[in-house]
């Protein structure tokens, strides 16, 4: 169905991006700053109680250039709004999210902008415990940005990078113990994408047992996702054919999601990894309610086979803060979306493209099977994708008729998705079928008739 547009709101669907220097510049990441810590600072965590006791939070960013003078800005608008700062530097998105919980502090950042080119960035928050914000406290930091605020008290500014350890630590923790290492025997690639993860994930992969070769693991700070990572896994396939290793993982930018590749190169999808995933899960009775958490992007072969390993499916918007949302209101311990943003609430709260790694390709080695066999556990349903520039809140009862009739093509045996990007002014078209060639010929018409609307009378 198609997706109406929304009011313009600062926050987009994973906090603040835009062109560093452009639209994302010095000043707002500093006034944004200072507004987050009116919003979240409130007062100091139990841990940290005492007389003049101060908020703190944790800033990590990922490689790309902008993160140094995006960074330098943050810390300085929370130092002035009288929060203390741990600086974390180079860490994935996730590893901000468990320091933020593990340290009890008051909120975290994340200078980001994941799967984007080096020219984007981004800020977004967690709050206490290292979960995302509800839209409400998005809002509510947006409203402050206006006001001015002062302090009496300065905040203190310390290196916390030595506390990379206590992630890494927690990461090989969450596999189970067995006589040997849990990957051992693997050879693995692992796409690092120039990203944060170049250095946490290799390490973490080692320490579990497997022998790791790996590319994209030398960002300059201009090369983030530049032909690599998740985004684009041609150089991982090519190099796990090379080095006949029996599977290679992606990680994106900023490590919170990643796919796979089996031994002949061919790609594993959110959606295969989450099957893999749930199932053992269920066989391991640690399935919260037998049910599985995903978005409407999820594939249609994704819902047969987890109504065929009796497992319930449940759907949400686009996001993963609207998978994470569902989660914890239903008690739900597995979650995510197709782009390989996967959440495992048993050990993260939020998307963990390393956790996920490690847990995939610990299922994998424990039966025995090669990564082949696991994507073969889901029948996939051909997919098409197609991107129209524009502004979504243009599209009306004319989209909707568009949409009805797609989806009568398709004869009740397929999907169809409008919907607006939450990161970029694009329209995002989706078709799944079981015909290969009907989802092209449908989507190419539904993308004309998305551009005339587009185009107006």
């Amino acid at each position: 169905m198609a997706e109406a547009g929304q009011r313009s709101r600062l926050f987009g669907t994973d906090g603040v991006r835009g062109v560093a220097g452009d639209e994302l510049t010095a000043s707002l990441a500093l006034n944004l700053s200072v507004a987050a810590a009116a919003v979240l600072g409130g007062q100091a965590t139990a841990s940290q109680a005492g007389p003049g006791a101060r908020p703190v939070a944790v800033v990590g960013r990922d490689p790309r250039a902008s993160g140094e003078f995006l960074e330098a800005a943050v810390v300085a608008g929370l130092a002035s709004a009288g929060v203390d700062v741990l600086r974390l530097g180079v860490i994935p998105t996730p590893g901000v999210a468990y320091l933020t919980g593990a340290l009890n502090t008051s909120f975290g950042v994340v200078i980001s902008a994941s799967h984007n080119p080096a020219a984007d960035n981004g800020i977004k928050f967690f709050g206490p415990g290292g979960v995302k914000l509800p839209d409400a406290t998005e809002d509510a930091i947006e409203a402050r940005l206006s006001e001015a605020a002062a302090t009496r008290e300065f905040g203190r500014v310390s290196d916390a990078r030595a506390v990379h350890e206590l992630y890494l630590d927690h990461l090989l923790a969450t596999l189970p113990e067995q006589p040997q290492p849990p990957l051992a025997g693997l050879r693995v690639v692992a796409d690092c994408a120039h990203g944060a993860a170049y250095l946490i994930a290799p390490q973490a992969l080692r320490r579990a047992g497997a022998e790791v070769i790996t590319i994209g693991d030398e960002p300059d700070g201009l090369n983030i996702n530049e032909g690599c990572g998740s985004t684009a896994l041609g150089a991982l396939s090519a190099a796990v054919v090379e080095h006949g290793a029996d599977a290679g993982i992606a990680y994106d930018g900023d490590a919170d999601r990643c796919l796979a590749v089996d031994a002949d190169g061919q790609p594993l999808d959110g959606d295969q990894i989450m099957t893999v995933l749930a199932t053992g899960l269920k066989e391991a009775g640690r399935l919260a309610g037998d049910a599985v958490v995903v978005t409407v992007m999820s594939n249609q072969g994704f819902h047969a086979a987890m109504h065929d390993a009796g497992i319930a499916v449940i759907e949400t918007p686009v996001g993963d803060k609207h998978v994470s949302a569902a989660m914890r209101d239903g008690g739900y311990v597995l979650g995510g979306e197709q782009s390989g943003h996967i959440i495992m609430l048993e050990h993260a709260t939020t998307g963990d493209g390393v956790l996920t790694s490690l847990q995939l390709l610990a299922a994998v080695n424990r039966h025995g099977v090669p990564m082949a066999a696991a994507a073969k556990m889901m029948p996939k349903y051909p997919q098409v994708l197609v991107n129209v520039p524009g502004d979504a809140s243009r599209l009306g009862p004319q989209t909707d008729a568009a949409v009805r009739r797609a989806q009568a093509q398709l004869g009740g045996d397929g999907r169809v998705l409008v919907r607006p990007s939450g990161t970029e002014p694009k329209i995002r078209l989706m078709i799944q079928a079981r015909d290969a060639a009907l989802a092209e010929r449908v989507v190419g018409q539904l993308a004309e008739e998305v551009r005339r609307a587009l185009a107006g009378p």
